[in-house]
């Protein structure tokens, strides 16, 4: 039987300077694809039990926990802040909103968000023909999205997206059409405040730098492994919309510009 159990009893968490990387790890010379094999091993053993309909809490975070740790054992360094406001939201319905960055986020937000929040994403539709990928997200019941129609996606998010929080689950959102390492501010569309405001609840939002895994120039899934980069997870307090939503949506990719600018002067100092 296999358990997840939570690995964060602070408001913070740093990877401990005594993690050393995987002895497999140091012997394939820092090989990208120590961390393939081991992830995409993960990723089959989670679809494979989605796909059972066994995905449970405790798998969920157990699943995502193998990939924390992954991180870790090739030499990634995880830092987590603001964990306190997801456990204050006391498990209430709420629309996270923050960048992409690359794959290594919904790998992570269950060994991350899970404990305290029973939450599904908006996906793009194609991702429901990936292997496994599909399976595993439609055990979590996700939102697909076109990406090609705005008004056909704000359609799906506001009817879907409102069922789901009044289920009592949240829904992250990645208001970027695609994952990228730059932040476009231009790009980042107001499609989860709009939900938030529709559906009454709360925005939680939060910024995050993955760019340990980076995207392939050949094969964007297949990118490079760049232990240098830290991983950076925050989470701001849950705020209401008011009034139309702009000035929270200003707020957010502020608050996601100024974490990004210090988390890469950070990285830059190592």
């Amino acid at each position: 039987m296999e358990h997840g159990q939570y690995l964060f009893a602070g408001d913070a968490y740093d990877t401990p300077e005594s993690m050393r990387k995987s002895m497999l790890y140091r012997l394939s010379l820092g090989s990208r694809w120590y961390f393939y094999l081991n992830n995409f091993g993960i990723f089959a053993r989670t679809g494979r039990c989605g796909r059972r309909g066994r995905l449970d809490k405790e798998r969920q975070i157990y699943y995502s926990n193998k990939n924390f740790r992954l991180v870790e054992k090739c030499g990634g360094r995880i830092h987590l802040r603001g964990l306190e406001n997801l456990r204050d939201v006391s498990g209430e319905p709420v629309v996270l909103i923050g960048n992409h960055m690359s794959l290594l986020e919904t790998a992570l937000f269950h060994a991350v968000a899970r404990e305290y929040l029973d939450f599904t994403f908006v996906i793009k539709q194609s991702l429901l023909t990936v292997p496994f990928f599909r399976d595993i997200m439609r055990s979590l019941g996700a939102i697909p999205v076109g990406r090609e129609n705005p008004r056909d996606d704000l359609r799906a998010v506001l009817g879907d997206g409102k069922k789901v929080l009044e289920s009592g689950r949240s829904i992250i959102i990645f208001p970027q059409s695609t994952r990228s390492e730059t932040f476009d501010a231009a790009k980042f569309n107001s499609i989860g405040i709009k939900l938030a405001k529709s559906a009454g609840v709360r925005v939680l939002p939060f910024a995050l730098k993955t760019d340990f895994l980076g995207n392939g120039k050949y094969l964007r899934d297949m990118g490079p492994v760049r232990p240098k980069r830290g991983v950076y997870f925050e989470f701001a307090p849950a705020r209401a919309v008011e009034g139309n939503g702009q000035a929270l949506q200003q707020e957010i990719i502020g608050f996601i510009q100024s974490r990004l600018a210090s988390w890469q002067a950070m990285d830059s100092e190592q």
